[in-house]
């Protein structure tokens, strides 16, 4: 997927990087879940056919908490200061629910990630965000 993937929705949408450093990293990780669940589905779709439920499938074992805390720990010397402070961020927010079924370090470490990509997609740093997904599916825990 190139970075025009990324552009459909975000066009039309123009919030200045100053006033989206200034948003909650849980901000970042709500909108941060929507493109990288967007993500996976894509690229699972561009994999071949597979019917609802074997994508669905498919597609927890790269949004699940525990895979997205694995792919934060595989990319994180990979990522610009910047991009660090950003998921330590999201991974220190504190959070008013934490899923039953998901460990509360691997759920931090999830928001950090989902904070790090919402902050990318925000500030439209698409090339970077690209780049980052990618690295993602070759580093999630499957």
């Amino acid at each position: 997927m190139d970075d025009d993937f990324f552009k459909i929705v975000s066009d039309d949408i123009n919030i200045p990087a100053k006033d989206v450093k200034q948003f909650s990293p849980l901000v970042l990780a709500y909108v941060g879940d929507a493109v990288f669940e967007l993500y996976v589905r894509t690229y699972l779709v561009s994999c071949g056919k597979a019917s609802v439920h074997t994508l669905h499938i498919r597609s927890i074992n790269y949004v699940k908490a525990r895979a997205q805390a694995h792919i934060a720990h595989n990319i994180l010397e990979l990522l610009t200061d910047e991009e660090k402070d950003v998921l330590r961020r999201g991974r220190n927010a504190k959070s008013a629910t934490v899923p039953k079924n998901a460990d509360i370090g691997d759920y931090r470490y999830a928001t950090g990630f989902e904070s790090l990509i919402g902050y990318l997609y925000l500030t439209k740093q698409y090339e970077r965000l690209n780049s980052i997904l990618k690295m993602s599916l070759e580093n999630a825990d499957r």
